[in-house]
């Protein structure tokens, strides 16, 4: 499902104050929502996350300023306004030296959030891989890569993810949600 004539390229995300709306633990979990159960309204989601409404239409509000959920169109009306998470985003944070301590701290934070989410992603993945039925893939490996090899190779990554990136309005019947992980680091 690469970007088509009708589909634009992918919109880069990685202003700081756009960031700073997913630095927030329920956000992350909206997000989540909306990504694996399709669009929603304040209600339906203070239910599934078990928060009154008020408190998830500010966040939603927050999220909706970021970039990062919108209204559903032609189902927003009334009192009651449907959320949908934007797709084809793609999120980058700024280089460290172009932030202010203020927003390290927030990058930090953001980056704690996920980290936890990763090491229990990983943990499950050790726990039920062998009986996933082949829903958990992983893969591992080494290689010997310049600056420039390393993005080129996350670029590609991207590129893989937008492929086959898409919401659950639009999968048949069989798919599921599925994590994806990627990352690189020096093993020196």
């Amino acid at each position: 499902m690469a970007a088509t004539e009708e589909e634009p390229p992918p919109r880069r995300v990685g202003d700081p104050e756009s960031l700073k709306a997913l630095a927030h633990p329920l956000r992350l979990k909206i997000l989540r929502a909306l990504g694996t159960s399709g669009p929603a309204t304040s209600t339906t989601l203070a239910e599934r996350l078990g928060e009154n409404t008020g408190t998830l239409s500010y966040h939603l509000r927050q999220l909706e300023r970021g970039g990062f959920i919108e209204d559903v169109p032609g189902r927003t009306g009334g009192r009651e306004r449907w959320w949908r998470a934007v797709r084809n985003i793609d999120v980058r944070r700024p280089p460290q030296e172009e932030l202010t301590d203020a927003e390290r701290a927030i990058m930090g934070e953001l980056d704690r959030m996920r980290l936890e989410e990763d090491i229990g992603l990983a943990r499950r993945f050790t726990l039920e891989a062998a009986g996933s039925e082949g829903w958990m893939r992983g893969s591992r490996s080494l290689s010997h890569l310049t600056k420039d090899e390393l993005n080129d190779f996350h670029d590609a990554y991207l590129e893989l993810l937008r492929r086959f990136s898409r919401g659950p309005e639009d999968a048949p019947p069989d798919a599921r949600p599925v994590l994806l992980r990627w990352f690189g680091l020096p093993a020196d």
